[in-house]
Protein backbone atom coordinates (compact mmCIF):
# COMPACT_ATOMS: atom_id res chain seq x y z
CA UNK A 1 0.00 0.00 0.00
CA UNK A 2 1.57 3.64 -0.93
CA UNK A 3 0.76 6.85 0.17
CA UNK A 4 -0.05 9.83 -1.77
CA UNK A 5 2.06 12.25 -0.04
CA UNK A 6 3.18 16.11 -0.79
CA UNK A 7 6.17 16.23 -3.10
CA UNK A 8 7.33 19.69 -1.53
CA UNK A 9 7.89 17.64 1.70
CA UNK A 10 10.43 15.25 0.12
CA UNK A 11 14.05 15.57 2.04
CA UNK A 12 15.78 16.19 -1.03
CA UNK A 13 14.98 19.48 -1.39
CA UNK A 14 15.99 20.32 2.63
CA UNK A 15 19.74 19.63 1.02
CA UNK A 16 21.80 21.26 -0.85
CA UNK A 17 25.11 20.74 -0.17
CA UNK A 18 26.72 17.51 -1.07
CA UNK A 19 27.45 14.96 2.22
CA UNK A 20 30.68 13.82 0.68
CA UNK A 21 32.34 17.06 -0.80
CA UNK A 22 30.11 19.98 0.69
CA UNK A 23 30.21 21.49 -2.89
CA UNK A 24 26.89 23.80 -3.46
CA UNK A 25 26.61 21.72 -6.98
CA UNK A 26 24.26 18.82 -5.53
CA UNK A 27 21.48 18.75 -8.08
CA UNK A 28 18.19 16.13 -7.87
CA UNK A 29 19.32 13.34 -9.29
CA UNK A 30 15.97 11.42 -9.91
CA UNK A 31 12.47 11.42 -7.75
CA UNK A 32 14.99 9.71 -5.00
CA UNK A 33 18.56 10.80 -5.16
CA UNK A 34 20.24 14.20 -5.57
CA UNK A 35 23.97 13.75 -7.66
CA UNK A 36 27.10 15.92 -7.26
CA UNK A 37 28.37 17.61 -10.33
CA UNK A 38 32.00 18.07 -8.57
CA UNK A 39 32.65 15.25 -6.94
CA UNK A 40 30.04 12.90 -9.15
CA UNK A 41 28.35 11.46 -5.29
CA UNK A 42 24.58 10.32 -6.12
CA UNK A 43 23.33 10.19 -2.77
CA UNK A 44 19.72 8.29 -2.06
CA UNK A 45 17.93 9.08 0.19
CA UNK A 46 15.71 6.32 2.73
CA UNK A 47 13.59 6.22 5.64
CA UNK A 48 14.71 6.19 8.98
CA UNK A 49 13.61 2.94 10.61
CA UNK A 50 11.68 3.11 13.65
CA UNK A 51 10.03 0.59 15.95
CA UNK A 52 6.37 0.47 17.50
CA UNK A 53 5.17 -2.29 20.07
CA UNK A 54 2.06 -3.71 20.98
CA UNK A 55 1.94 -5.22 24.20
CA UNK A 56 -1.35 -7.01 25.79
CA UNK A 57 -1.81 -8.34 28.88
CA UNK A 58 -3.38 -11.08 30.48
CA UNK A 59 -6.83 -9.00 30.55
CA UNK A 60 -6.37 -8.32 26.65
CA UNK A 61 -5.61 -4.43 27.20
CA UNK A 62 -3.06 -2.56 25.06
CA UNK A 63 0.09 -0.83 26.69
CA UNK A 64 -0.31 2.49 25.99
CA UNK A 65 1.80 5.94 26.66
CA UNK A 66 1.21 9.11 26.78
CA UNK A 67 4.02 11.24 25.18
CA UNK A 68 6.40 13.59 27.61
CA UNK A 69 7.67 15.06 25.00
CA UNK A 70 7.46 16.67 21.70
CA UNK A 71 6.06 16.04 18.71
CA UNK A 72 2.62 15.35 20.01
CA UNK A 73 3.55 16.04 23.74
CA UNK A 74 0.39 14.71 25.75
CA UNK A 75 -0.96 12.52 23.14
CA UNK A 76 -1.42 8.49 23.19
CA UNK A 77 1.57 6.34 21.53
CA UNK A 78 2.88 3.17 21.83
CA UNK A 79 6.20 2.43 22.86
CA UNK A 80 8.59 2.43 20.68
CA UNK A 81 11.23 4.82 18.61
CA UNK A 82 14.33 4.84 16.49
CA UNK A 83 16.64 1.92 15.42
CA UNK A 84 19.96 2.81 16.92
CA UNK A 85 22.89 2.29 14.41
CA UNK A 86 24.28 -1.48 14.10
CA UNK A 87 21.09 -2.85 16.27
CA UNK A 88 18.68 -5.29 14.46
CA UNK A 89 14.34 -3.22 14.12
CA UNK A 90 14.02 -6.29 16.80
CA UNK A 91 17.17 -4.98 19.15
CA UNK A 92 15.53 -2.00 18.51
CA UNK A 93 12.02 -2.48 19.87
CA UNK A 94 13.46 -4.66 22.82
CA UNK A 95 15.49 -1.61 23.67
CA UNK A 96 12.99 1.34 23.42
CA UNK A 97 10.23 -1.03 25.33
CA UNK A 98 12.91 -1.28 28.20
CA UNK A 99 13.61 2.72 28.36
CA UNK A 100 10.03 3.74 27.91
CA UNK A 101 8.17 1.24 30.22
CA UNK A 102 10.99 -0.63 32.52
CA UNK A 103 9.32 -4.11 30.22
CA UNK A 104 11.64 -6.61 29.46
CA UNK A 105 10.27 -8.42 26.00
CA UNK A 106 11.26 -12.03 25.82
CA UNK A 107 9.82 -12.50 22.04
CA UNK A 108 8.92 -10.16 19.17
CA UNK A 109 6.40 -11.06 16.38
CA UNK A 110 6.25 -8.50 13.05
CA UNK A 111 3.19 -7.45 12.59
CA UNK A 112 3.00 -4.80 9.75
CA UNK A 113 4.56 -1.73 8.47
CA UNK A 114 3.75 1.72 7.69
CA UNK A 115 5.82 5.02 5.83
CA UNK A 116 5.55 8.00 8.72
CA UNK A 117 6.84 11.74 8.48
CA UNK A 118 7.76 12.37 11.97
CA UNK A 119 8.35 16.29 12.39
CA UNK A 120 11.31 16.98 14.89
CA UNK A 121 12.72 20.55 15.72
CA UNK A 122 11.36 21.56 12.41
CA UNK A 123 12.72 19.13 10.15
CA UNK A 124 10.75 16.20 8.94
CA UNK A 125 12.27 12.98 8.72
CA UNK A 126 10.39 10.16 6.56
CA UNK A 127 10.56 7.06 8.81
CA UNK A 128 8.77 3.59 7.94
CA UNK A 129 7.77 2.31 11.26
CA UNK A 130 7.70 -1.60 11.61
CA UNK A 131 4.99 -2.74 14.17
CA UNK A 132 5.66 -5.84 16.56
CA UNK A 133 4.03 -7.74 19.09
CA UNK A 134 5.83 -7.81 22.63
CA UNK A 135 6.11 -10.67 24.92
CA UNK A 136 6.70 -9.56 28.30
CA UNK A 137 6.93 -11.50 31.39
CA UNK A 138 5.83 -9.84 34.42
CA UNK A 139 3.64 -6.90 33.30
CA UNK A 140 3.05 -5.65 37.05
CA UNK A 141 6.83 -4.06 36.98
CA UNK A 142 5.96 -1.50 34.13
CA UNK A 143 6.92 2.31 34.86
CA UNK A 144 6.94 5.31 32.87
CA UNK A 145 10.43 6.28 31.97
CA UNK A 146 12.22 7.93 29.31
CA UNK A 147 9.90 10.24 26.84
CA UNK A 148 6.58 8.07 27.84
CA UNK A 149 5.15 10.33 30.62
CA UNK A 150 2.87 7.94 31.74
CA UNK A 151 1.52 3.97 31.03
CA UNK A 152 -1.96 3.14 30.59
CA UNK A 153 -3.49 -0.23 29.96
CA UNK A 154 -6.54 0.05 27.81
CA UNK A 155 -8.95 -2.03 26.28
CA UNK A 156 -8.97 -2.47 22.76
CA UNK A 157 -12.62 -1.39 21.56
CA UNK A 158 -12.26 1.53 24.13
CA UNK A 159 -9.17 2.61 22.08
CA UNK A 160 -10.24 6.05 19.91
CA UNK A 161 -6.99 6.32 17.10
CA UNK A 162 -7.75 10.38 17.03
CA UNK A 163 -6.12 10.64 20.51
CA UNK A 164 -2.65 9.07 19.35
CA UNK A 165 -0.85 12.23 18.11
CA UNK A 166 1.45 10.19 15.54
CA UNK A 167 -0.19 9.68 12.11
CA UNK A 168 1.35 6.33 11.48
CA UNK A 169 0.10 5.09 15.34
CA UNK A 170 -3.33 6.22 14.55
CA UNK A 171 -3.50 4.00 10.99
CA UNK A 172 -1.49 1.27 12.87
CA UNK A 173 -4.21 1.64 15.88
CA UNK A 174 -6.85 1.15 12.98
CA UNK A 175 -5.18 -1.60 11.45
CA UNK A 176 -4.38 -3.32 14.99
CA UNK A 177 -8.06 -3.15 16.06
CA UNK A 178 -9.10 -4.56 12.97
CA UNK A 179 -6.77 -7.77 13.56
CA UNK A 180 -8.75 -8.61 16.35
CA UNK A 181 -8.78 -11.38 18.39
CA UNK A 182 -5.37 -11.81 18.68
CA UNK A 183 -4.40 -15.60 18.87
CA UNK A 184 -2.65 -15.45 21.82
CA UNK A 185 0.70 -17.38 21.96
Amino acid sequence: MSVRVDTSLHPLHQFCFCPKCGSSHFVEHNGKSKHCEACGFTYYFNPSAATVALIENQRGEWLCVRRAKEPARGTLDLPGGFSDMFETSEEGVCREVKEETGLTVDRVEFLFSLPNLYVYSGFTVHTIDMFYRCHVGDVSAARAADDAGELLWLRPEEIHPEDFGLLSIRRGIEKLQAMRPFQRA
